[in-house]
């Protein structure tokens, strides 16, 4: 389960231990908008460096990538066996997806090892979203709203429910296509962590179950709410426990409410993270 994924500039090899001993669920290590364009090449030779220093595999370490032929080199330089993936950004279509799995193949340590977390950034992406979710390796879509808004002319309020739709058909396309659930947007004000709290449980109840994260002091507040509480648990148990013994079909819960396959399918889902 990704609760929570954390950008660490590429630029920043000072950073990169100090990430991958929090409480991120994914460092993502970013060559891309983190790197100026004269400091790219610096950076890709510091991330693969320090990429082949690592020992641990937990949390697990994503690379975002340049889009085009720049990106392919930052594949060819970083797919290692410490990679769990890249984040492809800027992903527009399925045929960018094969591309980047055909470079994955000639440098990846083991056939299929490096997953691709496709990264939608503008309408054309999001209305491709599913065939790009059907994509061979994509494990993932992540929504990018800043691109995504200031193409499309829109001004978020405080809640953000300007975005509701956009964000709903990421959901949709990943059910649709059987992969994660998608990974949410990054929130830039990393200061007002109650105004993060009601983004990130708003995006929990789209469906989202993680949330890209620009600074470690969101951390807490993103995997907090991805977290299903004790109480939770143990409604969801105890409704599938009851669903079990009644041998299916539809029945009341504790509360006299009903229940069928579709909400049981739903604990469940909750056991499962």
């Amino acid at each position: 389960m990704v609760r929570s994924a954390l950008y660490v500039p590429g630029n920043r090899p000072e950073l990169f231990g100090k990430a991958l001993a929090g409480a991120a669920d994914v460092v993502l290590l970013d060559l891309e908008d983190a790197v100026p364009l004269r400091d790219k090449d610096t950076a890709r030779a510091e991330v693969a460096a320090w990429l082949r220093s690592v020992t641990q595999a937990r949390p697990a370490i994503w690379v975002r990538v340049n889009p085009g032929e720049l990106g392919h080199e930052d594949m060819r330089a970083v797919a290692g066996p410490m990679v769990a993936a890249v984040c492809l950004s800027k992903t527009e279509s399925a045929r960018e997806v094969r591309t980047a799995g055909a470079v994955l193949s000639e440098c990846e340590p083991r056939p299929g090892a490096i997953r691709i977390c496709a990264l939608l950034e503008s309408a054309g992406a999001v209305l491709a979203a599913s065939e790009i979710a059907a994509a061979p390796r994509v494990s993932r879509l992540q929504i990018g709203e800043a691109d995504l808004s200031a193409q499309l002319g829109v001004t978020p309020g405080p809640e953000e429910r300007e975005l509701s739709t956009y964000r709903s058909l990421v959901v949709l396309a990943s059910t649709a296509a059987g992969i994660e659930p998608p990974l949410g947007p990054v929130r830039t004000d990393f200061r007002d962590l109650d105004a993060l709290r009601e983004s990130t449980v708003a995006l929990r109840r789209l469906g989202f179950r993680g949330r890209a994260c620009i600074h470690p002091a969101q951390l807490p507040v993103v995997n907090e709410v991805f977290t299903p509480t004790i109480a939770d648990v143990v409604r969801a148990r105890a409704l599938v426990d009851r669903f079990e013994a009644a041998a299916g079909g539809v029945m009341l819960d504790e509360s006299g409410r009903m229940v069928d396959a579709a909400v049981v399918r739903q604990a469940r889902r909750l056991l499962d993270i």
